[in-house]
Formats: structure tokens, sequence, C-alpha cells
């Protein structure tokens, strides 16, 4: 994109949706870029089916919602509908949105940033990260595992093809139980092969009794435990593919023995836990702060937070950061002074954050 943009936004959830409709108002040029393939996939990927969504306020915060359109409805409704409103309301009000594009670091140029992603470089005069605290863990292997499915947007596109899910938790056997379902209706007998670097898989209660069900209705599955992801490596036919060992017994010579198993890298969903921020922070040199004792009374001690000033500005100069990426509290640099700043992991919070950072852009860049 050799176009300069006002403003990127990285992230759809919220703080981003909410931060690329208020450019729209304003008439900055601007771009969100979404690792999913929709708007809010963060959300979906987060929230149970079926769970409520609510318009809630700190308590010690009169501040109302700054962008009304996206704010919750007072009466409870489902994630799944809310997320649909809010889909529609970015069609109705095309809003620019770029899905499916991985953020990866950003750089400095002359008179801009050049933010690089999996869909090239991207210039911008100000860069807003708005990708919320729930980021999938990348999956560690010798080679490349990048293309491997940190979650399951379409259990449709694993009908008639061997699957792997890697991850011994509820994430892992909610996949499971949704492909599973969808194969048997399918008549598709390729079974779900499920892999955990544990001997043991730990569910809940209810997510296991789920599971039982679906087994019992036909549900075809085979259990890994014990197994370890190894290696990415493209085969000579040029498919990328994941090797996972699924045994190995060490003899005395030295000599290792091992069974393994390769999957396309295409048909393999890593389910293994998210991460917060900091080693995006961390990456693109956005300076943290250790909590010290008497300092922090949201945070513990030794927690490290990100500094950013009154108006989300963190140390690096164009680069803004918002919404649950900061949560639950942050150092905010204000007077000469650092000081830790509560931050609700919320909707509102997410929304008012890109209310605030806006105006703050529309003011440095004139507007």
């Amino acid at each position: 994109m050799n176009q300069i943009l006002d403003v990127l936004i990285v992230g759809g959830g919220p703080a981003g949706v909410a931060a690329a409709y208020l450019c729209h108002k304003k008439g900055l040029n601007y771009l969100i870029i979404e690792s999913g393939k929709g708007i809010f996939q963060g959300i979906a990927n987060t929230y149970p089916e079926g769970k409520n969504v609510y318009p809630s306020k700190p308590k010690e915060n009169p501040e109302p919602f700054l962008v009304e359109e996206l704010r919750p409805p007072d009466k409870p409704v489902a994630v799944e509908k809310y997320i649909q409103y809010v889909q529609h309301f970015v069609q109705h009000e095309n809003l620019a949105v770029q899905t499916e594009t991985q953020f990866d670091d950003i750089k400095e140029e002359r008179e801009h940033l050049s933010v690089q992603t999996s869909s090239g470089p991207i210039k911008a005069r100000k860069v807003v990260l708005a990708f919320g605290s729930s980021i999938p863990k990348e999956l560690s292997v010798y080679g490349d595992a990048k293309m491997v499915a940190k979650t399951l947007d379409d259990p449709k596109k694993y009908v008639g093809v061997r699957t792997l899910v890697i991850g011994g938790g509820n994430t892992a056997a909610d996949v499971i139980i949704s492909i599973m379902k969808e194969k048997r209706q399918a008549g598709d007998i390729n079974p779900v092969y499920w892999a955990h670097i544990a001997e043991t898989f730990d569910v809940n209660k209810e997510t296991a009794q789920r599971l039982g069900e679906e087994i019992l209705l036909g549900g075809n599955i085979r259990l890994l435990p014990g197994a370890t992801p190894r290696i990415g490596e493209v085969d000579e036919e040029g498919v990328d593919r994941l090797v996972i060992r699924t045994s190995e017994l060490k003899q005395p010579d030295g000599i290792e023995i091992y069974n393994a198993m390769s999957f396309p890298m295409k048909n393999v969903i890593a389910c293994i836990g998210s991460q917060g921020p900091l080693p995006i922070f961390d990456k693109i040199g956005v300076q943290t702060i250790a909590c010290a004792e008497g300092v922090c009374h949201v945070a513990k001690e030794g927690d490290r937070l990100i500094l950013l000033t009154a108006d989300f500005e963190s140390t690096r100069k164009g680069v803004y950061v918002i919404g649950g990426a900061i949560s639950p509290s942050y150092m905010r640099i204000s007077g000469g002074t650092i000081q830790e700043e509560k931050h609700p992991n919320l909707i509102y919070t997410a929304i008012n954050d890109a209310g605030h950072v806006v105006e703050a852009i529309l003011k440095k860049i004139g507007k």
C-alpha cells in the first residue's frame, strides 16, 4: 500500500471498530486490519455461545458511551446477536476493514510509520493498537508453524480430512465437538485426532458431558496423550506439514526410537492458550515498567505494565494502545509523574478509549 493513511488500526474489536467509526466521521483516512475472518473475531472466540452482553460501566466513571451506536442494549442480548448487529453496522457505514491480515512489526520511516503485516507493509502517520488481551500463543516447533490455525472459524472446512487438534483444555474440546458434529452429519468417517503434551486431558464436567454425547452419537475421535509437536516442514509436493511425535523410547546407546504422525498444517488447530500483549510490546519497542510495592494496587508487584500518556500514546511516538491490551491497569505518565491507572476490560472502556484517542490524533494531525 503506497498511500499514507492518517490512522492504521490494528484489531477489529470494540476499540478498533469505535476508532474506525470516529475516524470515518471526522474525515480521517484510516484502515482496520484484523487477523480473523471478520470484525469482533476476538469476542466471538472468547465468549461462550449464548453468553449475554451488557452495557456495563465502571461505578466511578460517569462518562457516557462515546459511540452510542456500539453500545450494547440495556436488555441483555446474546453475544451472537450483538456481533451480528455490529457486523451490519460496519457494512452500513462502509467502514474500511481488511481481514485475515496479521500484524507483525512497526518500522520508522522519515515522515510516517511502516506497519509490517502478512499482506505487506502499510504506511500510516499514526497507529492505534486495539488487539485486546486474548492473543493466541504461537505453536513453537523446529521450522515454521505459522500456517497452523489458532481458532475454529468454520468447522465445515474440516469435513473430509483427517484433522489434528492440539491442546488439553476446554477450548480444544469445544473445537473437537464442533468438528465431530459436522463430520458426523456429513457422513465423514475421517477421525479428529486430539493431541496433548500431557498424559491426561483437563476439561470441566459440562464439556466432558457434551464430548461424551457427541461420541455416543457417532463422533470419531482418536486420543494422542503425551504427544509433542516437533517439526514444521514442506513435503515433496510443496504442502506445509506439521510432524507430531506420539511416542518415544530412549535406548541405552543413545538412539531414540519414536513414532510420529504428519498432518497438513491447514488441517491443524492449536488450542494452546493465550498470552498477553507483552511479547508484542517488547518486539515493537514499546516501554513497560514493573510494578513496585506501594505503587500498584491493581497489578501485582513485579507485573509489567505499559507506559502511556493521558492520550493513550505509548513511549513510541505515534503509536497508541487502547482497549483490552492495557487491562486491568496501566502506568499513566502525567505531569512528570507515573502512577498506576485502573482500566476495566469492558466494551464500554474500549469504546471510550477510542473516543479519546481519535480526538487526540485529530489535534496532532491538524484536521
